[in-house]
């Protein structure tokens, strides 16, 4: 039996049984003038209404691309990492609702759908071939779906934008003004095209016509899409019939692909299906609701579809690096990545059992266990559970963890480029 594995992992032939990968992921090419602006970009505060926040304060190379924090604190924090506080003279108005996601391998062509919920992802009869949730009013010429999701940190106040009134961009927003001269990201192109090296750069790109939004973003794109790759783990190399996985990792590698039923979501090159699964993961923190709501809950992918059967469903994330990007869940509800395995050996069990000591969050004055100590809403999220208990000894979770650690890519985790020492802003790059 155990030949047989390690010779159809070796072979990485076609048409593998239990969700082993059929063939390599596709990196398509990238511009290099637009990676150089992206990694500028990527780290400069420039972007945020405050000019306070870069994309790398929440997703950066020392926390698996993450921040490593259940819920982390975008707008109105100090800090980077578990350390982030909330500034005390202008504190966060709440916590980010969900954990940001690693960013390895999003330039890879099988990722067409972007967040937790999936609510923006790639439709042929969509403008643009990409459906968001701004519908029309999201502006057209985006590079693909890993471009276009880069709009919208920018637009969020607890992320990126900042409070309302307190700058020109967070006054747009607030006020429903996204596009045209007036609108958030023109304020945010101009910004950036206001200094002299980012104007510079764009106009060889662009051939000398005046940089959009779009053209930012794309350059985010093309940076991540490079930076992030990560497919030489030594699971890569098992099934390049490079060097063979051994001991443990080979036996949680076997559980996973067997009888402990991973595969069935996390399958594939990456570990992920690129579906939504409901798995009774705990609800912590704010929850996704609009300013005018009063919960707390999340429902994840029923908010962008409406459907009863999306009700607690998230998007399967791929597990690359995962030992890396704790916290774990689309809450962050586990800081650990045992208590996340276990998790899935019972869910309904450990959503019941579940507590906030598993997460790590900042500190802040709000109540994030309102879901949990509702009953009502625990048994919805119980209800919509899609995973059945599986018996496994401490041996096999042991096993599937060194399956996991061999799913690291070590060079990968602090990027090609790496941390920039300035930006063209001279703003302060989060180190």
């Amino acid at each position: 039996m155990r030949t047989a594995f390690v010779f159809s992992l070796l072979t990485a032939c076609p048409a593998l049984a239990g969700g082993l990968p059929d063939a390599p992921p596709e990196f398509p090419a990238q511009d290099p003038m637009l990676v150089q602006l992206g990694w500028m970009l990527f780290y400069d505060p420039v972007l945020s209404g405050n000019r306070e926040v870069a994309c790398a304060t929440c997703h950066h190379p020392k926390f698996g691309t993450s921040d490593g924090l259940s819920l982390g604190i975008g707008d109105g924090g100090m800090g980077l990492g578990p350390q982030r506080v909330a500034d005390p003279a202008n504190p966060p108005e709440q916590r980010i609702p969900r954990n940001a996601p690693a960013l390895f391998n999003l330039g890879a062509t099988e990722f067409t759908t972007m967040f937790h919920d999936g609510r923006l992802e790639a439709k042929p009869d969509e403008p643009d071939g990409i459906r968001t949730p701004l519908g029309q009013e999201m502006v057209h010429g985006f590079s693909g779906v890993l471009s276009a999701q880069s709009m919208f940190p920018v637009l969020s106040g607890d992320e990126m934008a900042g409070h309302y009134s307190e700058n020109d961009i967070s006054q747009a927003v607030r006020q429903g003004f996204l596009t045209g001269e007036t609108g958030a990201w023109a304020r945010i192109s101009a910004r950036v095209m206001a200094i002299p090296e980012y104007r510079e750069g764009f106009e060889k790109v662009t051939g000398g016509v005046p940089a959009q939004f779009t053209d930012i973003s794309d350059a985010l794109a093309a940076f991540m899409a490079l930076e992030w790759r990560a497919d030489d783990s030594p699971f890569d190399r098992h099934l390049r019939g490079a060097a063979p996985l051994t001991g443990a990792a080979l036996d949680g590698a076997e559980l996973f692909y067997g009888a402990a039923g991973c595969s069935a979501c996390h399958s594939g090159w990456f570990q992920t299906d690129h579906e939504f699964h409901a798995i009774a993961m705990p609800q912590i923190g704010p929850g996704k609701a609009a300013r005018f709501e009063r919960h707390a809950r999340d429902t994840g992918r029923m908010r962008v579809t409406g459907l009863a059967e999306d009700a607690y469903a998230f998007r399967t994330p791929s597990l690359r690096n995962v030992a890396q990007t704790a916290p774990y869940g689309h809450a962050g509800a586990y800081a650990s990545l045992e208590d996340a395995v276990r998790h899935h050996l019972d869910p309904l069990a450990a959503l019941r059992s579940y507590s906030l000591e598993q997460a790590r969050l900042p500190d802040l004055p709000v109540d994030d266990l309102r879901i949990m100590r509702d009953s009502r809403e625990v048994e919805a999220i119980s209800r919509a559970n899609q995973l059945r208990p599986v018996d496994l000894s401490d041996q096999d979770v042991h096993a599937l963890l060194a399956f996991l650690d061999s799913l690291t890519d070590t060079a990968s985790l602090a990027g090609r480029l790496g941390v920039p020492d300035a930006v063209p802003s001279g703003l302060p790059v989060p180190q």
